[in-house]
């Protein structure tokens, strides 16, 4: 029999279709951050996290943006390894976080006499606080100094070779796909919202007309020559042109970004239809948040209720968000 209300007039509640409650589960759902630079962003940004539910987050102490000089020197990488490692204890005090560090050299500019880093990344790997080795992975292009091809495959395949001899994950970055991607507020070639002179770009070194994809069969090949197994390495900055590649091709976690769509050019409705479509395992989601640029941390709450809205069931939401980075990082 249905429901008569006491309502002066006719209202919405009368023509209701008997909608299923709400799961009381959805907004208690801990998320894991695996990928972000929280250690750059100010405390009011990091009180975010624990506000929206995170319970655990990796800090990649490797970002060349960070960096003072360019070329980059070995000291410049040991300073971002050393004050993310500094900054952990009162991260954690202050935030109720469990974070970790992530410690890598990235490629996003040249980095001189890199060898010298590669000699001391195992005894930053052999810390409890070191959770990952990341972010690393071939960049189409550096900024200011130029780094060829075959030498980001080199310091690319060793960083994974380290990852393997101490049974770490991988974190790699993955060249943005900006071709279908409309930017609204881009005023005379420059991106509003990201501290990085584009003009100081140097020539792409990734050449085919789908470099995330070239970069990503690569770093596959690469993963592969240093022994590395495929649950143990993460491809960031996925979209849904690469995402159905990389789950029927290779063994290897994908992670949306899902902190600055005006970027990227990923919603929360792509990594819905992708899990709809192909399951909760091997998806990752991650922010990526860093001071150099406009992200919004609540994004990633955001993208666990836009699932819920698009139907994916709440135990896959929970795998994806919770239950994947937390075998990730053991």
């Amino acid at each position: 029999m249905a429901q008569e209300y006491p309502t002066q007039r006719p209202t919405d509640l009368e023509h209701g279709g008997g909608e299923e409650s709400i799961p009381t589960e959805l907004n208690s759902i801990p998320w894991i951050d695996i990928h972000n630079h929280a250690q750059t962003l100010s405390w009011n940004d990091r009180e975010k996290f624990t506000l929206s539910g995170c319970e655990s987050m990796v800090m990649m102490g490797a970002g060349y943006y960070w960096t003072p000089y360019k070329p980059v020197e070995p000291e410049d990488v040991r300073y971002l390894w050393d004050d993310a490692l500094n900054r952990l204890p009162q991260i954690r005090q202050s935030h109720l976080l469990d974070a970790k560090v992530g410690i890598g050299i990235h490629t996003g500019a040249r980095v001189k006499d890199y060898d010298q880093l590669l000699d001391v990344i195992p005894e930053y790997a052999a810390l409890d606080e070191v959770a990952a080795i990341g972010e690393i992975g071939l960049t189409e292009a550096q900024h200011v100094s130029g780094w060829s091809l075959e030498e980001q495959k080199d310091v690319t395949r060793r960083q994974l070779e380290i990852a393997a001899d101490h049974d770490l994950p991988a974190i790699l970055h993955t060249p943005a796909d900006l071709e279908d991607v409309e930017f609204p507020d881009r005023i005379r070639g420059n991106i509003p919202g990201y501290e990085l002179d584009l003009s100081l770009q140097q020539e792409p070194v990734l050449t085919s007309d789908y470099p995330k994809r070239e970069a990503v069969e690569i770093d596959v090949e690469l993963k592969d020559d240093a022994g590395l197994p495929g649950d143990q390495m993460v491809l960031s900055h996925m979209d849904k042109k690469i995402a159905p590649y990389v789950l029927e091709n290779t063994d290897c976690y994908l992670s949306f970004t899902v902190s600055y769509p005006w970027l990227l050019g990923v919603s929360p409705t792509d990594v819905a239809e992708i899990v709809a479509e192909y399951g909760p395992d091997r998806i990752l989601v991650e922010t990526d948040s860093a001071g150099v640029l406009r992200s919004d941390i609540f994004a990633f709450k955001r993208t666990i209720l836009e699932m819920y809205r698009m139907g994916v069931d709440v135990e896959d939401i929970r795998q994806v968000v919770y239950e994947n980075p937390r075998e990730l990082l053991d």
